[in-house]
């Protein structure tokens, strides 16, 4: 099966090369939008606490619903392609960064804080210069998990009518062409895992400079 895997990256190179491609374009643009609606949701709610049952609230509901399920809602308002795709990509992807971004700022001693009010700071310079860098590395710790999972989520986005690596992993059980499914998969199942190294060693050096634990 490897052996075949490999053969079919060979005899078919342009066409997985394109694939990866549009697979990393859905993916990167749900996890640009995820990464900065999740971000300032999750600010939000650390200031202004009352937000947070009900912003956590909706972003728990909705990562329960199925994902086909979701991508099906959807087309009436947005149709087939890549848009909708994104869209619900991005709509999976607030979870983590709103629930870490949240963790990651209520964490942070409350002693820092009222120091950094005795001595004049004002509200934004708190959350800029102590409560988000202070929180960094939580933050990221929830965007390495929205990478992932935003990643290994975008090969369904081919059963309505999208791009990416879905396409070949559909294209296989369509045909019943196992080796054509087995290299869709593997090639998903790679950029997860590097994109998962690359952060975490981003997580590592903001660790270091820092001086912080997880």
């Amino acid at each position: 099966m490897i052996k075949q895997v490999f053969q079919i990256y060979y005899e078919r190179g342009d066409f997985f090369i394109k694939l990866t491609l549009e697979h990393l374009k859905i993916s990167g643009s749900a996890i640009i939008l995820g990464a900065i609606i999740g971000l300032i949701l999750g600010v939000v709610i650390s200031e202004y606490k009352k937000t947070s049952p009900v912003i956590l609230g909706m972003t728990n509901f909705i990562y329960t619903i199925p994902s086909i399920s979701l991508l099906g809602l959807l087309i009436p308002f947005s149709g087939i392609g890549n848009t909708t795709a994104i869209i619900a990509l991005t709509v999976y992807a607030l979870l983590p960064m709103v629930r870490n971004t949240h963790a990651g700022i209520v964490s942070i001693d409350p002693a820092i804080i009222e120091a950094a009010k005795g001595m004049g700071s004002t509200p934004f310079d708190i959350l800029y210069k102590i409560k988000l860098p202070l929180a960094t590395t939580v933050i990221l710790a929830g965007f390495k998990n929205m990478v992932v999972m935003t990643i290994a989520l975008a090969g369904i986005a081919s059963f309505i009518g999208a791009g990416g690596l879905g396409v070949a992993i559909y294209r296989g059980i369509t045909t019943n062409n196992m080796v054509m499914t087995v290299a869709g998969s593997l090639l998903i199942a790679f950029l997860a895992l590097f994109s998962d190294f690359l952060i975490g060693g981003l997580e590592k050096s903001v660790e270091r400079k820092w001086r912080l634990k997880r």
